[in-house]
């Protein structure tokens, strides 16, 4: 197979700087919003994901107009979503029930997008693109505040539950089992169990339930079902918020 050299035109190159460097002034501005608050994603990693993004509609545009095969500009879009969606994946962070990162990976995404919509021509959709992505990430901030600072409700809002449970340490499995089902069975599933020991001969069973809305009444009267059970020597619940 032989290598053919495409020497564009200095129009056509003209156009390629014009999206590229509106690519890189859009992704930077987002870019510099990130760095600002610290996070993991900051002005270089969100200038490059526009920039590559761009790079890659580009490619794919001037590859159709040369050979009008398969690999069509909204083929090579796709399969730049798909790897900016392994990038993101490589900013989510998860440390037992708490996970952390989520809102740099979907900035990340959001970046992709302008610099795709660069790429492609399209500058006032890439404009427009990264207001909406720095509107997410600062108008709406002050009302995500508001809303954490407000009393939670175990009531009515959707928690993490987490079941605590002192046992002896040889606690028998088929005791574990009960407890799982005797949970489940009163619809409260588990996500995540971890064990901790305590002392010589004792230790605590952390059960992480599934976020859901939960009857208070209902969880405590399983909760005693389970303090009932041979070997279980205490037994309690807590929710907290989901993050």
């Amino acid at each position: 197979m032989t290598l053919a050299l495409h020497f564009s035109s200095p129009p056509s190159l003209a156009t390629t700087l014009v999206e590229l460097l509106a690519a890189f002034a859009l992704g930077a501005l987002i870019g510099v919003e990130r760095q600002f608050r610290q996070r993991t994603a900051g002005l270089r990693t969100n200038t490059l994901v526009s920039v590559g993004a761009a790079i890659f509609v580009i490619l794919g545009a001037r590859l159709f107009e040369i050979d009008h095969g398969s690999q069509t500009p909204i083929t090579i879009v796709a399969y730049v979503v798909s790897g900016i969606g392994f990038l993101g994946a490589g900013a989510i962070m998860k440390e037992g029930a708490s996970v952390s990162g989520l809102n740099t990976a979907a900035t990340l995404w959001g970046s992709g997008a302008v610099g795709a919509c660069a790429g492609a021509g399209f500058l006032g959709e890439a404009s427009l693109a990264t207001l909406f992505v720095l509107a997410s990430n600062t108008l709406l901030r002050p009302l995500v505040n508001r809303i954490n600072r407000r009393p939670f409700s175990e009531e009515s809002s959707e928690a993490l539950y987490v079941v605590y449970i002192i046992c002896a340490r040889n606690l028998n499995v088929d005791i574990r089992e009960n407890i799982l089902e005797i949970l489940d069975d009163t619809g409260f599933p588990v996500r995540q169990m971890d064990t901790h020991l305590l002392g010589s001969d004792e230790m605590e069973i952390e059960l992480t339930l599934f976020p859901t809305s939960v009857n208070v009444e209902e969880l405590d009267a399983a909760v005693e079902k389970v303090e009932k059970l041979s070997g279980v020597r205490q037994a309690f619940w807590n929710a907290r918020d989901e993050t």
